[in-house]
Parts: C-alpha cells; sequence; structure tokens
C-alpha cells in the first residue's frame, strides 16, 4: 500500500496564565541577589523577550502539570478540527521534561484528555523533540496505521528555574541564562490523511531531522554537574546531588555558537538536493532561543548565499517566549489563526536543538478542499539554467550553489575538529600550557610555508586572470610575516625562540604542505581558493574563541595569543576577498574544483593537528 499524504488540518496552543513582563519576572521565579540581576539584564538584552506566560503564580507556586499544559492544548486542537475523540487514533507527546521519571508523557496526556485507547509515543529532548514527534505521527498516518493523530508538545520550564528549585545552589551564568530565556506553554496538531473538509490545511511535504550527536559534545542538559561527567544517578544521596547542581538546567555558551554553521550547512544541503526553493517560500517559521541566534543566523545565511528574509519571517518569540519544544506548534497556531495563509502558499519550518545538536526542517504546503483537486505535492525544483557569469556578478547560481556547498564542507570540517583530541581537551577546559606550546609549534611550521605556496600559486596564474593574480600577491604580503608573531606568543607561553625554530613538521604538516605545493604548481590553480576558504574559515570562525579559551584556561596575557587574536579580527575581511576573487572566476567546472580542494584541505588541516607530537 503506497504511503497517504498528510495534512495537518487543525491547530492548538495553550499559554498559561497572563502574559508575564520582564519587570514581573522577579515574582515568580526570585528572589535575586544582585549578582543574578546583573545576569539577568544581560539575558534579557540577548534574548529580546519582552513577554512569556509562566505556570507559576504570583507567588511562584502552582498546580500545573507538563501533561495538563499538553492537554489543554490538545483538547483545543481537537475542538477545531472538527473530530470526534474517537476518530484519533494515534496520541504524540514530546517534551523536555516529562512531569513523572515513569511512564511517558503521552501515556499521562492520553489520561488527562481522557481520550479512547489509542497508539501513543513519547519524545523526550529538547526543541526537536517536537518535530520528533511530529515525524512519527505523520509516519503512522502516511502508513495507514492511523486515520488522524494528536501530536503535543509542551514546557513547563519555570519549576527548573524559580528559586524554590535553585536554592542554594550556586548559579553560573549559563543558568542564569537560560532562567530568563525559557518559558511554559503548549502547541498541538492534529493529522490526517485527507485535509479537512472545511477551512485551510497543511500539506506536510517532508519532515527532514538529523542528530549531530556523533560529531558535537552534550551542549544543554539537565540532571548531571556542571561537567556533564557525572549524572545525578551516580550521587550517594540525592541531597548530595542538589548541593552539586545535577538538577539544575545548564548550556555549555560557549559550544552553542555551533547551532549557526550546521543549521545553514543543513539548510544549504536541503536547497543543493532540490527539496526547497527559497524563492518559492512564502513563509520561513524559524525557532531561535534568542534574538541574537536569530540575528547570527540571518547574517550567516546572507554571506553564505542561502538567504531567509526577514520580510518573509514569523516568529513570536518576543511576546510568547521561548517554549521550547512546542515553540513551532505555538507558532503554527498563532499563524494560522492570523488569516494570512492562502492556498498554494509554501511554508519552511526550521528547529535547531542545542541539547546535543539537532537541526528540523519541514516544508508544508496550503491547501483547500475547493482546490484539492488541482494540488499534488510539488516535485523538486529542478537546478536552474545558469548563464555563464558575469566578472562583476557576485549573485549567480554558480556562486549561490559554491557558497552551499562550500558551508557544507565547513560544517563537516568543524564538527571533525571538536573530535582531534587537542581540540577536544581545549573545548573541555582540559589544556596545558605544554598543549598550547604544542600547537604553536606546529602552526609556525605551516604558516612559513603559507606566503610561498600562495606566491607560487600567483605565478602559475597567467595572463588572463591577473586580478585573481594580485589578489593572491596581496595575501601572500599579508600573512609572509605571520610566522614571526607566533615565535613571539611562544615565547610568552614560556617557551624559547630556539625550540620553535627548530620544530620539524608533523606528518600530517608535511601532507598538507606537499599538497598545497602541488596544487600552485598546477596551471592557473584557481581551485586553491578552495585551500584559502578551509585556512581562512579557521581565523575567521575559531581562532578568537580559541584565544580566549586558552587565556581562560592558562591564565595567560593578551600578548601570548597575538596570532589567534589577530586572524580572529582580521580573517572576515580575508573572506570578504575571498568571495570577492570566487565572483571573479567561477563556473560549474572551476566551483567542482574549488570544493573538492577544499575537502581536502580540510582533511588534512585536522590529520596535522590529530599528529600533533608526532614528527
Amino acid at each position: 500500500m503506497p504511503p497517504s499524504e498528510v495534512f495537518i488540518n487543525a491547530t492548538g496552543a495553550f499559554l498559561p496564565g497572563p502574559p508575564v513582563s520582564n519587570d514581573e519576572m522577579e515574582a515568580r521565579l526570585g528572589p535575586l541577589d544582585r549578582r543574578q540581576r546583573r545576569l539577568k539584564k544581560i539575558a534579557l538584552q540577548q534574548n529580546g523577550i519582552l513577554e512569556r506566560h509562566y505556570a507559576l503564580d504570583a507567588e511562584g507556586n502552582s498546580d500545573w502539570t507538563n501533561a495538563k499544559l499538553a492537554a489543554r492544548a490538545g483538547a483545543v486542537a481537537l475542538a477545531n478540527s472538527g473530530l470526534d475523540a474517537r476518530d484519533i487514533d494515534y496520541l504524540a507527546a514530546a517534551s523536555s521534561q516529562n512531569d513523572l521519571m515513569a511512564p511517558g508523557l503521552a501515556s499521562l496526556v492520553h489520561g488527562e484528555m481522557r481520550l479512547p485507547p489509542l497508539a501513543i509515543a513519547s519524545f523526550n529532548s529538547f526543541c526537536a523533540s517536537g518535530m520528533m514527534a511530529l515525524q512519527a505521527a505523520a509516519n503512522a498516518v502516511a502508513a495507514g496505521t492511523a486515520r488522524n493523530a494528536l501530536l503535543c508538545a509542551s514546557e513547563f520550564s519555570s519549576r527548573f528555574l524559580r528559586h524554590g528549585h535553585i536554592g542554594d545552589c550556586e548559579t553560573t551564568t549559563d543558568v542564569e541564562f537560560l532562567r530568563w530565556t525559557l518559558s511554559d506553554g503548549a502547541g498541538a496538531v492534529v493529522i490526517g490523511n485527507k485535509p479537512a473538509a472545511r477551512g485551510l490545511s497543511l500539506r506536510l511535504d517532508w519532515i527532514d531531522l538529523v542528530s549531530h550527536a556523533d560529531t558535537h559534545d552534550t551542549c544543554m542538559w539537565g540532571g548531571a554537574d556542571a561537567e556533564r561527567s557525572r549524572p545525578w544517578s551516580q550521587y550517594p544521596t540525592l541531597e548530595e546531588a542538589r548541593r552539586a547542581g545535577a538538577f539544575l538546567l545548564r548550556q555549555d555558551l560557549a559550544a552553542l555558537e555551533n547551532i549557526v554553521p550546521l543549521g545553514l550547512a543543513h539548510y544549504g544541503r536541503l536547497i543543493e538536493s532540490g527539496k526547497v526553493d527559497p524563492d518559492a517560500i512564502d513563509w520561513f517559521l524559524l525557532h531561535f532561543s534568542t534574538e541574537v541566534f536569530g540575528r547570527k543566523m540571518r547574517e550567516a545565511a546572507a554571506l553564505a548565499g542561502v538567504p531567509l528574509p526577514p520580510e518573509k519571517q514569523f516568529t513570536n518569540l518576543h511576546h510568547k517566549g521561548n517554549t521550547g519544544s512546542a515553540s513551532i506548534f505555538v507558532m503554527l497556531d498563532e499563524l494560522a489563526a492570523s488569516g494570512r495563509l492562502r492556498p498554494g502558499q509554501r511554508l519552511l519550518c526550521m528547529v535547531p536543538e542545542s541539547g546535543r545538536f539537532i537541526i528540523a526542517f519541514a516544508q508544508l504546503t496550503v491547501v483547500s478542499v475547493a482546490e484539492r483537486a488541482a494540488t499534488t505535492i510539488a516535485a523538486p525544483a529542478a537546478e536552474p539554467d545558469s548563464p555563464e557569469p558575469e566578472a562583476d556578478d557576485a549573485s549567480t547560481p554558480e556562486l549561490a550553489s559554491l557558497r552551499r556547498r562550500l558551508a557544507s564542507v565547513w560544517v563537516e570540517f568543524e564538527s571533525a575538529l571538536n573530535n582531534v583530541p587537542i581540540i577536544a581537551k581545549l573545548n573541555r577546559g582540559n589544556w596545558r600550557i605544554e598543549d598550547y606550546r604544542a600547537l604553536l609549534l606546529n602552526q609556525r611550521q605551516q604558516v612559513v610555508e603559507g606566503a610561498r605556496w600562495i606566491a607560487r600559486a600567483a605565478s602559475s596564474i597567467d595572463g588572463e586572470r591577473l586580478e585573481l593574480r594580485s589578489t593572491f600577491l596581496r595575501h601572500a604580503q599579508d600573512e609572509h610575516r605571520d610566522y614571526t608573531i607566533i615565535e613571539s606568543d611562544y615565547v610568552a607561553a614560556g617557551g624559547t625562540l630556539e625550540d620553535i625554530r627548530g620544530g620539524a613538521k608533523n606528518i600530517g604538516s608535511e601532507a598538507l604542505s606537499a599538497w598545497m605545493f602541488h596544487r600552485a604548481s598546477q596551471p592557473n590553480p584557481v581551485d586553491l581558493l578552495g585551500a584559502m576558504f578551509i585556512i581562512e574559515g579557521l581565523g575567521n570562525r575559531l581562532a578568537a574563541r580559541w584565544a580566549r579559551a586558552i587565556r581562560a584556561q592558562l591564565d595567560l596575557p593578551e600578548d601570548a595569543t597575538r596570532f589567534l587574536a589577530y586572524h580572529g579580527a582580521n580573517d572576515s575581511t580575508h573572506m570578504e576577498k575571498f568571495w570577492s576573487s570566487l565572483a571573479e572566476v567561477v563556473t560549474p567546472a572551476i566551483a567542482d574544483a574549488i570544493v573538492k580542494t577544499a575537502k581536502v584541505t580540510a582533511r588534512l588541516y585536522r590529520l596535522q593537528l590529530e599528529e600533533i607530537g608526532n614528527t
């Protein structure tokens, strides 16, 4: 039996209590000391939230449960659908926190709603758990095992953020950040195998959800100590676990930066595969935890050639708050009730989760029964015929496609770097001064030869590409004395000039150097722009972050990390020149060569870091 089409035929939401302004938050979550008030002010400036809802009363007490919140939203969606409870064959429930250790949330919601016997499934994660539930419910309907399914996603975060829960535990910056960012609420949808008899429905064209836990450490968690090394169940007593802060919600704010490139790379792959045509999207429903990350995503998307037009974006973060797994469904409900949806419009939903990094997308198309006969699932958009790019045109289809492909290469590279032993130690805060000196010694050998292979590449470019030759020469001039800064950092970190100048290249450095000079010696080695993308990207994306972490862990002065800090501040300018250079030369064949060289360079660069100490 072929799978059926799947439609969201009704939405519902429930936000407990009246809206709570920023000035009213302390009454529910406080009292606060002076430090906590300062951190509250910073968090609110970053998240941009003006109002939210809490299932706590003005004194911080509550009779609500997460299951009750979910059931209320589910009841609204069911009423809006016009169906009877007996028409629902499948119930999916999602949240970051259940009310009980067991049974699952879906069992509790089933009981609260007094639905007839039916199949159920519970999903536990952070923001993406709602999308997991959507995928499962849609699959049940598409497979014919359920006529209609009800999905409920809910969050009761405030119970973990109030003073009565935090108690005398010492709160860190990340705990306070979450305290003033998360809020309560529930959203629900009813899914069927045919559109609603009246009104509009949302056809689920596809859903795409990917976990990156294989390459990233846990970023957001609850139930373990601040080092993520000891879960609450391993403490001798619950009181010892509580005093250690094992019941607090936490987030690694430094690791959180990974969410932007992961999300953009996933988006780029969907465009490249033909699943998404950005120009055909009428509404972008993007779940962001804070306004800061929304802005970063929009800015990075524009630079990567995968635009997210602000005028097409729909969000209610500022007045409904961050309701986690329920957020995307609360947004859908508000947009559906706004009267702005029209048959034929397409919606793209994006939900990034920082738990251990999950990125989820779903595309929806607005349909109605009246237009059903003329409505079919849209075929993937074909790659448009691409004219030969003009030299001054930075927005050609070839360049846009290349930006997306390189963004994907970069994310895979950065993710793999997290598993390189010396970088993993830095990310976990376990660096020693010997690790830093080993990195500097390794970097010097690579940087000394960097200007040489760039100059070699320039000499291999013919007279028809004089501007590109000039770009390479200017870059070589910018880089040719960088190794002296590394030497200075090495001495400031306790090493000697004799040691760093006498250091030998390791196995990975030998391979990287040989590859660079091999490519630079070929006629018109335009593909080396891919190598520059990787190396300059390290400076632009990671150098400043590494410099801050190194100074903090090793208690070093700023003049001991000048090389990393310099590239963190200046390589964004180099990247602008990089994109300008690409616009002048890119063709489909050159794009393929640039991507391949970027992939090889990324692998060899990682190899030289893996081989540090193995000369």
